[in-house]
């Protein structure tokens, strides 16, 4: 069912309306529309912008994000569910899997889930090892699986997964947003705050915590949040966003207006 406004995708997924738009024009999500011509997103759309979220958060350029991801809706059969891809960053490179393949985005090629080590002149394919990051992974991996079907088991799979990797920032901002989705807001705030704490500097964090304290109608500490993703990172646009709004609500003008411009410019608007 398409219930999810734009307002909803923008308070639990963090993405801007422009960056939306963007994957909506690339024909990635097909949202529904409204009898107001307004848009209505589904649970699965929420997983697939998530997935774009994630991609963004290691530091893939939105524009590389969206041309994977458009030559990737290209590329696949009709019938196949999205919620049976796997997207995830690889250095710069978005890799895909499914199944057993995996490849990579952007170019279509393929990739072997193998190390290459030279062994007397020639060229070995060594298995990788299961290291505790590796696991920590499978576990994040099968999290995703289980977002639409089975979000209880889905949020056992992203503990698991931070548990093994106690700095796994997405597996941190999956399991926030699916506690969000849910109206599990204060649960949402302790993970960030659990995050926080492994990664003190990560503006992604302060920026999802600040949209848990929004919905835990606790203003004055979501813009402490949204204030501090900025001395974190001043390009990010999105907290200049929520930080206009804010202020506009409560009356400060001028501060709505400098966080709104700084959102524009950012934006190249």
């Amino acid at each position: 069912m398409n219930n999810y406004t734009l307002q909803d995708v923008e308070r639990l997924i963090g993405l801007s309306r422009g960056v939306v738009q963007g994957f909506i024009d690339a024909g990635f999500v097909a949202p529904a529309r409204g009898p107001r011509n307004e848009l209505f997103f589904s649970f699965q759309d929420l997983i697939v912008l998530r997935t774009a979220q994630g991609l963004t958060a290691v530091k893939i350029p939105t524009r590389k994000v969206k041309q994977s991801l458009a030559r990737l809706r290209a590329e696949l059969p009709q019938t196949l569910p999205l919620s049976g891809v796997h997207i995830s960053a690889l250095g710069t490179r978005i890799v895909v899997r499914q199944g057993a393949s995996q490849w990579q985005a952007d170019s279509g090629q393929y990739l072997l889930d193998f190390d290459v080590a030279s062994s007397h002149g020639e060229v070995a394919f060594l298995k990788k090892s299961a290291t505790a990051s590796d696991r920590a992974e499978h576990w994040f991996d099968r999290g995703r699986e289980l977002e639409a079907s089975e979000p209880n088991a889905a949020e056992r799979a992203y503990r698991e997964a931070i548990a093994r990797d106690p700095q796994f920032l997405a597996a941190y901002v999956n399991l926030g947003c699916l506690l969000q989705a849910r109206g599990l807001a204060d649960d949402a705030e302790r993970i960030y705050r659990d995050a926080i704490a492994q990664m003190p500097d990560e503006p992604l964090l302060f920026f999802n915590i600040g949209i848990a304290l929004e919905d835990l109608g606790r203003p004055a500490e979501a813009i402490g949040a949204y204030e501090r993703v900025i001395d974190l990172d001043p390009e990010f646009a999105d907290a200049h966003y929520n930080l206009s709004k804010m202020y506009e609500v409560r009356g400060h003008e001028q501060e709505a207006f400098r966080h709104l411009s700084n959102y524009r410019r950012l934006q190249g608007n």
